[in-house]
């Protein structure tokens, strides 16, 4: 008798890795440059001011500052204002 069955029922016994996707810094985070803001899959949030996009459309700050979310034409906009700007 064979332990593992060799015909089609063993087609879907693998199990995909998780993709890690979603915000990495919310509303009002202090980030450096280069920190990631979110991971997504497509322009769910599109880059506002001092925002970056990465080829997989992962939103990355370009400068020091803090993290908002605002909204433009019906966009959700992540962008970050500088340190030297932004009011505590």
């Amino acid at each position: 008798m064979a332990r593992k069955r060799g015909g089609s029922g063993a087609k879907n016994g693998r199990d995909s890795n998780p993709q890690y996707l979603g915000i990495k810094a919310g509303e009002g985070k202090r980030v450096k440059a280069g920190t990631i803001i979110a991971r997504q899959r497509g322009t769910k949030i599109h880059p506002g001011s001092h925002v970056g996009c990465g080829g997989d459309y992962t939103l990355f700050a370009l400068v020091d500052g803090t993290v908002a979310f605002t909204e433009r034409r019906g966009r959700k906009l992540a962008t970050v204002i500088p340190a030297t700007v932004a009011v505590e």
